[in-house]
């Protein structure tokens, strides 16, 4: 759906930019979903901060209106840190002037076009300031772009010349003097000149900024906070009930040792919901629906080590050992069909992430992370806790382990070996 067209007056553009941002802001700020779409705001905010009257053109052909840049200047919003962005970045017309904030939002800047793309800017180092005291920024040119930044300055000196990264004005110098042979040096920043981490910070910006990246979009879904979170707390029901129905299986069907599962079951939830804390705080990981899709289906990987454990454990006690003698011979030959699978998984869901886009991405990361956590819960809390049940005579036995029928199953071939060999005596 196209946005309303800006009206043609920039001035009544600017005045309803200026409400519609902040009527956006507030809602996003309030975490509500709001009538003022972004592709709103992109069209009035270039209407406003990109109109044409904003400065006189080469030709002449259009004057600068003040009235124009006033209403433009008073609509453009530069404070920092807050939850909402600029919506013209990325999207702004380099062939029109703009309205731009600097980084540290203190100021704004009536720019021309752009007159001198990124591109050309082939490198940028901080120095120390030969001729004074603090640092300075070297700037390399490519041939072309040397060429231009010496017409350039050889024309407006006396002259800012705005250095702008996603609408920001990142460095405005004066032109003190014509500069040619396609090197130029920026200094500034206060009496003291640039002071190291600044100098570093803008020849890194500079450098790095100007590179020619252009993304293509893979996947686009608007989603309102109301439905996402619905779907999200949907999602979580389902893995806990889930995850109460294999707690309830392993209780009946394996009794003690399900005790032992459900005990695992919630260290690795522990462990999980402190992984997601932690992510979140170091990379601003955020658990989608997708996510709680791979957590729900790390369950049942999960309770399927369990099972491959205890049925491996069932097998030794057929055989006719004891609880305590069937958990060290039961545990290495479960532990390889353990590491096999999990290793699958884990191989799965990394190419999984690395083909995918989108959501799926969120699917293949939490599955990887859970089934790496699965690991660990096994080999450090399941089987410890098992040796420890071994050990002990009130739940190794028949009667709170679970392993009664299998061990009276044991003890019937065994009763009936002796009597073969008996009978064959006799």
């Amino acid at each position: 759906e196209q946005p309303p067209a800006a009206p043609a007056d920039p001035i009544a553009a600017c005045t309803q930019y200026a409400t519609d941002f902040a009527t956006y802001s507030k809602d996003v700020k309030a975490n509500r979903e709001s009538k003022i779409t972004v592709p709103q705001l992109i069209t009035l905010g270039k209407a406003c901060r990109q109109a044409p009257q904003l400065v006189a053109s080469a030709d002449g052909t259009v004057q600068a209106d003040q009235n124009v840049q006033q209403a433009a200047v008073a609509a453009t919003t530069c404070a920092t840190g807050t939850q909402v962005g600029d919506p013209l970045v990325g999207n702004d017309d380099p062939k029109l002037p703009l309205v731009a904030c600097d980084q540290d939002g203190s100021a704004r800047y009536i720019l021309g076009p752009a007159f001198l793309e990124g591109t050309q800017i082939s490198d940028a180092n901080a120095s120390v300031d030969p001729n004074g005291v603090g640092y300075v920024v070297n700037l390399e040119f490519e041939s072309e772009g040397g060429r231009i930044w010496a017409d350039y300055t050889q024309s407006h000196v006396g002259q800012q010349a705005a250095f702008v990264l996603d609408t920001q004005v990142v460095s405005a110098p004066e032109i003190r003097e014509a500069i040619s042979g396609g090197s130029t040096t920026i200094s500034g920043g206060g009496q003291g000149g640039f002071s190291n981490d600044e100098a570093r910070s803008l020849a890194e910006v500079l450098k790095y900024g100007s590179l020619p990246l252009s993304f293509e979009s893979s996947e686009a879904e608007t989603v309102s906070a109301t439905l996402g979170l619905a779907s999200l707390e949907a999602g979580l029901i389902a893995g806990a009930i889930g995850l109460a129905l294999v707690f309830l299986y392993c209780l009946l069907y394996y009794r003690m040792l399900g005790i032992l599962t459900a005990l695992s079951l919630v260290l690795s939830g522990i462990i999980v919901f402190a992984a997601l804390v932690l992510l979140g705080r170091w990379i601003g990981f955020t658990l989608d629906l997708a996510g709680v899709a791979g957590f729900i289906v790390a369950i049942g990987i999960t309770a399927d080590s369990f099972v491959v454990f205890f049925e491996r454990l069932k097998d030794e006690i057929r055989e006719g050992r004891t609880f305590r003698s069937a958990v060290p011979r039961a545990w290495v030959r479960a532990r390889r069909t353990i590491l096999s699978a999990d290793t699958v998984m884990f191989l799965a869901a990394g190419v999984l992430y690395v083909l995918a886009v989108g959501q799926v991405k969120g699917f293949a990361f939490t599955l990887g992370m859970s089934t790496v956590l699965d690991l660990v819960v096994v080999f450090l809390v399941t089987h410890p806790l098992v040796i420890v049940a071994s050990k002990s005579k009130m739940l190794s036995s028949p009667r709170f382990s679970g392993l009664g029928a299998v061990q009276r199953l044991a003890s019937d071939r065994r009763t009936g070996a002796r009597s073969g060999a008996a009978v064959k005596e006799a």
